[in-house]
Formats: structure tokens, C-alpha cells, sequence
């Protein structure tokens, strides 16, 4: 059996956040910017973390690793692949920056059911069953394709992507860790139950 290759903490913190009209990334749930909150959980379990940013984010990076968007694809696959491009031999844990419940529990989970031979290991909710890419380990054979699909494809969805391939599903113990604020009132509600756990 080939040996288990390395797995990289990948944080996403290059969106625009739009819908939300201030930077998700920089929103507190836990007492400090959730950028920061997540990257330490990842780099509790993953051998090196890394944010992804925008040039106009470095500011964010205070000592902490991270790569730039090379701003050749579209959407979340912009930051993954640009740290595929960098690091093309290892598997990367990937969050978004707007999960507010994740813990590292969930991270844990995926490190330890997943195999050398999983296209990804991804969370799921219990109601969905769908693939969350953005709480997922991708290989770099799972992005080495996506770097071929994306061109020729109308979609550049990630979940859309992984929903094509056999990949490892997981469940998380409480299907709150999956949660994702995107505006205000998701902050709002977020934040609420962040308080009450």
C-alpha cells in the first residue's frame, strides 16, 4: 500500500460576501475573526494551513502561511486550484470561511476515514446526503481533473463536480457544523446558536 499522502489545511477567505455587504471572513462568532478561529482549527489537525487571498486580503496573513488567488477559474475553485498549482502532490482540507459551527471534531472526522484511494472525502448532512465541498478533502488527482473539467464546463459548482464522482460522504455528529451565513440575518441566527452551544 502507497504511503498516505500529506493533507493541507486550505482556508477560503477570497470571496467577495456580497450577500453579507462586509467580509465573512473578518465576522466574530467565537471572539475573534473567524478567518483566524478557523485557521487554528485546521491547523490543529491538518500538517501545514494555509488562507487563500485575495491581493487586496494580505493583511490578514500576520505570520500565518498562505497562498494568493491566481484568478484563473471562477468561484471557490479560484483559491483551490491556485494551491493545487502550488502544492500539486498533496490533498488539501478545504473550508469556506463561513462556517460558523465547525469544530474540530467534523476536521478530525474526515483526517481519520480518509483513504490514499478517495477521489474526496466530503461532510454531509444527515437531512441532504449532498457533498459540502467547501468541508472536504480533495486530492490531487480530484483537482488535476477539475483543472481539465472547469474549462470545458458551463458550471463551475464544486458540489456539482464531486455529485460526478465516487467520493467518501461523512456525517457529522450535529448537522449545525454544515451551516453557512451568508447575510446579515444568517449572521444573526448564527450567532445565536454559537452563544447557546
Amino acid at each position: 500500500m502507497s504511503e498516505q499522502k500529506a493533507i493541507y489545511g486550505l482556508l477560503l477567505t477570497g470571496g467577495k460576501s456580497s450577500r453579507m455587504g462586509s467580509d465573512k471572513s473578518l465576522l466574530e462568532y467565537h471572539g475573534m475573526p473567524h478567518y483566524a478561529y478557523l485557521y487554528k482549527l485546521l491547523d490543529s489537525v491538518c500538517e501545514r494551513t494555509f488562507l487563500s487571498l485575495r491581493q487586496d486580503q494580505l493583511d490578514l496573513a500576520e505570520g500565518r502561511e498562505y497562498i494568493l488567488d491566481r484568478d484563473k477559474f471562477r468561484g471557490p475553485f479560484n483559491g483551490m486550484l491556485s494551491a493545487h498549482q502550488k502544492f500539486p502532490e498533496v490533498s488539501w482540507l478545504v473550508l469556506a470561511c463561513d462556517l460558523p459551527l465547525m469544530d474540530k471534531a467534523s476536521l478530525q472526522l474526515m483526517i481519520e476515514n480518509h483513504k490514499q484511494g478517495n477521489f474526496a472525502t466530503a461532510l454531509a448532512t444527515h437531512k441532504t446526503g449532498l457533498p459540502e465541498p467547501l468541508a472536504a478533502i480533495w486530492t490531487a488527482e480530484a483537482l488535476m481533473e477539475a483543472t481539465t473539467y472547469l474549462p470545458q464546463s458551463e458550471s463551475s459548482c464544486p458540489r456539482k463536480f464531486l455529485l460526478q464522482h465516487q467520493i467518501k460522504l461523512l456525517h457529522p455528529e450535529h448537522d449545525d457544523v454544515l451551516i453557512n451565513a451568508n447575510d446579515k440575518e444568517e449572521f444573526l441566527h448564527s450567532l445565536k446558536k454559537v452563544k447557546s452551544t
